[in-house]
């Protein structure tokens, strides 16, 4: 005779909301993605390095 119940739990993987919560003040906006993030710090770095290329270039006088 079958058990009412299976002797093993069932898995139960990604128990997540699949929606994101609404909140009102970021209606339109999307989350950020690690490749934004990436291209982000990359500009920062090649400004900061040109910013210091050009500081050192006005400090000694070197044109280039």
């Amino acid at each position: 005779m079958p058990r009412a119940f299976p002797a093993r739990r069932v898995a139960r993987h990604h128990l997540v909301l699949h929606r994101q919560p609404y909140r009102p003040g970021r209606a339109g906006t999307q989350p950020l993605r690690t490749s934004d993030l990436v291209l982000a710090l990359l500009g920062v770095v090649l400004l900061g390095g040109f910013a210091l290329r050009a500081a050192y270039a006005l400090t000694l006088g070197v044109g280039g």
